[in-house]
């Protein structure tokens, strides 16, 4: 019996059983969980923290003067007074000025006459850079460099080239047998003038996006249409410029929207009378009739109307080339 009470008391403890699974996984699942969540988290919310500077910076000057110059459009607003609500009323006298038709109709016809021949010695000039010939980089950087070239020099420079009295353009025209012409003071001749000057500075431009598109399209194609027999003109035509369609309408579409903003240069090129787009407004824009109502006599709702025309006129352009594009690949699908 006093054995047995010994032993008894002298055996150590029976062992503890040991943590269960669940409870030593309880603590690290908490932290697991945060992690995961933060993890998570970070995921999503990264990309919107680096993009929201720039949607800040366009919040503050895009959006809110966008909003405000549309309020703006529906007051009478002068240079210091208050604003006063006319609802329609500046709209409506854009709709019955002939000076605002004058500046739409010669925006549309610079534009025209700057864009047309703009864009198709573009499609040459890249035509030609094309294919492999001596100094092709060299002529790839030089045709950039009227783009390089500042508005204000470049207009400068045609300026006294198309002078009336001592340019260079009417001493080539006497030379030549022909009577002088006035570049400044006549309408068809100073809008010429003008879209040379856009012509230049941006034909090199486009020609190099041309290029872009034209080197992206495969060497099967012209292979294929060499064995057919056909030249370099017809492989011109029926292969590179239905390949480079879409990008023929962005050109277009860009083109017209430079158009329609067009103001540096014939306000440069009138000199003195430029913000009125010359003597008789021959060469007068939208850009320039804006910035005549705004800042020179002081109308800041009826600036406000002409530059919310303007967006709805670059809006229409939008649209239709959405629905070309559309068009055209409704086509290429069926």
């Amino acid at each position: 019996m006093a054995t047995s009470a010994r032993v008894t008391s002298g055996s150590s403890p029976p062992p503890t059983a040991p943590p269960s699974a669940s409870s030593s996984r309880r603590g690290p699942s908490g932290r697991d969980s945060r992690r995961s969540t933060l993890h998570r988290l970070d995921l999503k919310a990264t990309p919107y923290v680096f993009v929201a500077p720039f949607f800040l910076t366009f919040a503050a000057f895009g959006l809110f003067p966008l909003i405000y110059t549309g309020w703006l459009s529906l007051h009478r607003v002068e240079l210091g007074g208050n604003a006063q609500w006319k609802g329609l009323e500046n709209y409506n006298s854009l709709a019955t000025s002939e000076f605002f038709w004058n500046a739409l109709a010669n925006t549309f016809t610079i534009g025209v006459l700057s864009t047309v021949p703009q864009l198709l010695m573009a499609l040459g000039l890249a035509h030609l850079l094309n294919y492999r010939m001596r100094g092709r980089g060299f002529f790839r950087v030089a045709i950039l460099a009227p783009y390089a070239t500042s508005i204000a020099a470049a207009t400068l420079v045609f300026a006294q080239l198309f002078n009336t009295d001592y340019g260079l353009v009417n001493t080539a025209l006497e030379w030549s047998g022909f009577r002088p012409v006035s570049w400044e003071s006549a309408k068809w001749p100073s809008q010429i003038a003008i879209s040379v000057i856009v012509t230049w500075r941006w034909t090199g431009y486009n020609a190099l996006i041309y290029l872009a598109a034209m080197q992206a399209v495969p060497q099967d194609l012209y292979e294929a249409a060499a064995l057919d027999g056909a030249s370099r003109l017809r492989q011109f035509l029926s292969v590179t410029i239905p390949s480079i369609r879409p990008t023929i309408l962005f050109t277009i579409v860009v083109s017209t929207i430079g158009a329609t903003q067009l103001f540096g240069e014939p306000m440069l090129f009138g000199g003195s009378v430029g913000v009125s787009g010359g003597s008789g407004n021959q060469f007068q824009t939208l850009s320039l009739l804006m910035y005549e109502k705004g800042w020179v006599t002081g109308a800041l709702g009826q600036a406000s109307a002409i530059a919310w025309v303007m967006l709805l006129l670059l809006l229409l352009v939008g649209a239709v080339q959405a629905l070309i594009s559309r068009s055209n690949r409704s086509k290429q699908g069926s």
